[in-house]
């Protein structure tokens, strides 16, 4: 994983917005977060896919395809793994490299995408990484909105398993709840809400805009039934699962989410309060940490969840 060098607490931004003390924390939940003043994803990632590369024991000669799974842009074109490509230097290695896309959930959907590539042999490691920068589109006179992101990155390298490894991807789905597509939005960015077709200021249209309530009753209608089906396909229970690994939306989602899926106490990884909501990024650092703090061993179930904006619904359980 990878974050921004300035680490802000809610306090810090309760002095910077001219809020009485504790607000921020109220309003959030976060009590720190890491957002970005000079870097761009592509350098977060680019330190994040190193990091994977070393923890994989293998050189970049071994990996013969770069995914960028992110929710957000550096730029409109060219697409976010070729400019991670460049920032890591390999511009004399002829990688493949593209980019899957799925709002907060393009990490569930990449590693979904790429399993079936490396299964069948036609990749042998791929470096799949989500990173977002969320600062500069968010309205910090929404606090409840715009206070709860962060920035950061997070990679993994996967391979087909060998003879006699535990890992498997066990079940995985994902659905679109189009209903909600309007819920969570940044309206500007392509051709849409382009400046030579906006009327108005443009930077309005730029900044992040979530219909919190309209979301919650829409997922939580759906929920439980999604994640029963996912267990279903897997031959599993969650008294089995050993890790519950979300998306980090909120933590009022979070608590829901324990909830709703009668997840067993401290099987729910929850960094929300040290890290905001990443975007598509806070899952893969929810599960490096979590494997990284050993609560996750070799050879136990895992579940990963979360619902994006499409509005998309997505989960995936996994032997690690």
């Amino acid at each position: 994983m990878a974050v921004p060098a300035r680490q802000v607490s809610s306090a810090e931004l309760d002095r910077e917005l001219g809020l009485r003390t504790g607000t921020t924390f109220r309003q959030t939940g976060v009590e720190r977060r890491f957002l970005s003043t000079t870097e761009t994803a592509a350098q977060l990632a680019a330190r994040a896919c190193e990091a994977a590369l070393a923890d994989a024991g293998l050189r970049w000669e071994d990996i013969d395809c770069l995914v960028a799974a992110s929710a957000t842009m550096d730029q409109a074109l060219p697409y976010n793994a070729a400019l991670v490509h460049a920032e890591l230097g390999l511009d004399h290695r002829r990688t493949a490299t593209f980019d899957i896309g799925a709002s907060c959930l393009s990490f569930l959907a990449g590693l979904d995408v790429m399993s079936y590539l490396v299964e069948a042999g036609r990749y042998r490691h791929v470096m799949l990484v989500s990173a977002d920068i969320a600062t500069f589109g968010l309205d910090w006179t929404r606090l409840k909105e715009g206070g709860i992101f962060g920035d950061g990155a997070a990679a993994v390298v996967i391979r087909k398993a060998l003879p006699g490894e535990t890992g498997a991807l066990l079940s995985s789905s994902m659905v679109t709840l189009s209903a909600g597509v309007n819920h969570c939005r940044i309206p500007a960015g392509g051709s849409r809400f382009h400046p030579r077709r906006v009327a108005g200021p443009i930077e309005p249209l730029s900044l992040f805009r979530m219909e919190g309530k309209s979301v919650f009753r829409l997922v939580a209608a759906e929920l439980p039934d999604f994640a029963r089906r996912l267990l279903d396909q897997a031959g599993t229970a969650m008294d089995r699962i050993a890790a519950v690994v979300p998306h980090q939306a909120s933590q009022l989602a979070l608590d829901h989410l324990a909830k709703r899926l009668g997840i067993p106490d401290g099987r729910l990884v929850d960094i929300f309060a040290r890290y905001g909501n990443q975007v598509s990024a806070s899952l893969p650092t929810a599960l490096h940490l979590a494997l990284s703090e050993g609560r996750v061993r070799r050879g136990e179930q895992l579940m990963l969840i979360g619902t994006g904006a499409g509005l998309t619904m997505g989960g995936m359980v996994l032997t690690y």
